[in-house]
């Protein structure tokens, strides 16, 4: 028989840290450069499907839509880049994930012209990961008006910050 290899030995994708827990990758990173397989391998299915193909979770099914800690930072699932400060993050109401607004940088914005409507899609800034809509002018009293509308599953989080802490780089 020939040499039997790990399920993950089949993923190209680079991975951010190449030490071995048990002979798994302790982190998975899912690069913007990766194929379509490539980061297949590295998400999971619904991950993939909302990441990669622009899909939307359920409302009021995610993680984090109900979770609201004191500190921390929610990063990208794909890549693991800063994105959300916990202090940015309010109750909307909406079924998922709220920030009034974003660490500077992280998010980048498109039109989306999608379902016959002009939305703002939000994407990872480093991975171009879909993360959302952001919605403005609903009111809610928050310093920008503005509401990031989240999947939860594009999301991970780190309750230290490491944006605060000055590294600027999720562990």
């Amino acid at each position: 028989m020939g040499r039997q290899r790990h399920p993950r030995t089949i993923c190209r994708t680079q991975t951010k840290d190449r030490k071995t827990n048990g002979g798994l990758f302790s982190t998975k990173v899912c690069p913007a450069s990766s194929s379509a397989d490539d980061c297949q391998c590295l998400l999971g299915p619904d991950q993939f499907r909302i990441l990669r193909e622009k899909g939307t979770e359920a409302p009021y099914t995610g993680k984090y839509d109900k979770h609201y800690p004191e500190q921390g930072v929610y990063t990208c699932a794909a890549c693991n880049t800063p994105l959300y400060k916990a202090t940015q993050k309010f109750k909307s109401g909406c079924g998922w994930p709220a920030y009034f607004d974003s660490i500077p940088g992280a998010v980048t914005r498109h039109t989306d012209t999608s379902f016959g409507m002009e939305r703002t899609e939000i994407v990872c800034s480093h991975c171009g990961g879909h993360l959302g809509h952001v919605f403005k002018g609903e009111g809610y009293p928050t310093p920008t008006d503005e509401r990031h509308c989240v999947n939860s599953i594009s999301l991970k989080f780190n309750e230290n910050d490491p944006v605060a802490d000055g590294d600027g780089v999720a562990k």
